[in-house]
């Protein structure tokens, strides 16, 4: 879920504004924030997990970056996936897909989320 609008609307306005230049040597402003939740209650117990991610936009003139190719991938089989920070590699998650037919019909419909 992108959260700028929400967030500006609450009164968060600072960050989306040029002059983050404390933690660059550049003119930075945030341009979007993203977040997502989870939560799954059972008879077995709690589950959840929530992530945020904001996108920074850098005013030194350039045009904006072109997104990535987009590449077909078919999940069929199983694989391992990695979550990378783009300029320096770190790897922030990592896990595998076992079964990917089992996941399959375990999904949920993506208005269910």
């Amino acid at each position: 879920m992108e959260a700028s609008d929400i967030l500006k609307k609450l009164g968060l306005v600072l960050p989306f504004e040029e002059g983050l230049t404390d933690m660059a040597n550049q003119e930075l402003r945030v341009s979007q924030i993203f977040h997502k939740s989870f939560i799954e209650i059972n008879e077995k117990g709690t589950e959840s997990a929530a992530a945020t991610g904001a996108i920074m936009m850098s005013f030194c003139g350039a045009g904006p970056i072109e997104p990535p190719p987009v590449v077909d991938f078919v999940a069929d089989h199983p694989f391992l996936f990695l979550i990378r920070e783009d300029i320096n590699g770190s790897v922030l998650f990592m896990g595998t897909v076992v079964n990917p037919v089992t996941c399959l019909s375990l999904a949920k419909p993506l208005a269910a989320v």
